[in-house]
């Protein structure tokens, strides 16, 4: 699609972090067609839960992650269950950097958790979501929406953050990009909270013609829960996709619980979901034109 050109801005990166995020880098209406020819802009989005970098096999290869994502030559991607020396599993790694520097791109992490080091003077333990882009960045905020924690007893729906807005450049158009994990739980109610928060964290923004939200709902496109994002949102793979669009399990898929979504505006010339072990899930693939005009 285009040539990955190294940049070396990390200062300039560095100073679009948020206190809940940080940017690194090291790189510079529904429908399938796309509109007339130099009214709209090309844009390549992938969304990914890596996993933590452990693949089918339950191996951590977090190399074989890069690979993946390199093949798929993305403008910008989502990514979900990003170690940030987190844990063992992932052997303590920075994987929102790690992968950053893999593909000469810029990330965004916006942590879900952040804790203490185990022991003083290490890193603070996170866990959380990341936005890969090698275009320019314009603006980055790590938003709040209801969770439900996994990091301790008794815990209820409260605010929490973990929802990136990353808007990058592509064509001089902004586009505003976000990514999304929803609660895995078989109880739809926290997932139907998330729902309303992220749509209201949508409407407030002011350039509304151009979002994509991508993400693993953790829930099938019927799902009542997820119903009141199909009147804001089109889902990419349901206008323009190619096989059946099953992207969990990664070995023999049975649901369909990883999205990518644009606003009305925004159309989608083709989706697919990539077949590959890297991960417990398979990613999706999204060609997409931005319009030039509201």
């Amino acid at each position: 699609m285009r040539s990955r050109v190294r940049l070396g801005a990390l200062a300039l990166l560095t100073a679009l972090a948020t206190a809940v995020g940080t940017v690194v880098g090291t790189t510079g209406a529904t429908g399938a067609e796309p509109g007339p020819a130099g009214q709209s802009v090309p844009l390549r989005v992938v969304i990914y839960n890596i996993h933590t970098g452990i693949g089918s096999d339950g191996q951590l290869d977090l190399a074989r992650t890069a690979r993946t994502l390199e093949e798929l030559d993305a403008d910008v991607i989502g990514l979900q269950e990003v170690d940030v020396h987190w844990a063992s599993r992932s052997e303590w790694r920075d994987q929102a950097r790690d992968l950053a520097e893999a593909l000469d791109m810029r990330v965004f992490f916006a942590p879900i958790y952040s804790l203490d080091p185990l022991q003083a003077g290490q890193p603070r333990r996170e866990y959380g979501l990341a936005v890969l882009t090698d275009l320019q960045v314009l603006h980055t905020e790590n938003h709040e929406i209801t969770r439900l924690s996994t990091q301790g007893t008794d815990p209820v729906p409260e605010p929490a953050p973990g929802f990136p807005e990353v808007v990058v450049q592509k064509g001089n158009l902004p586009v505003h990009v976000y990514a999304t994990h929803l609660d895995y739980r078989a109880d739809p109610s926290v997932r139907a909270m998330q729902v309303d928060d992220m749509l209201a964290i949508l409407d407030d923004d002011p350039d509304g013609a151009r979002q994509v939200l991508v993400g693993d709902f953790n829930a099938p496109p019927e799902a009542a829960e997820l119903a009141p994002l199909w009147d804001s949102l089109t889902d990419s793979f349901a206008v323009a996709g190619s096989g059946d669009g099953l992207t969990y399990p990664a070995v023999g898929p049975t649901k369909r619980i990883d999205y990518v979504t644009v606003s009305p505006q925004i159309r989608t010339r083709h989706a697919r979901v990539v077949d590959t072990a890297a991960s417990d899930h398979r990613p999706v693939v999204a060609d997409l034109a931005v319009p030039r005009g509201h």
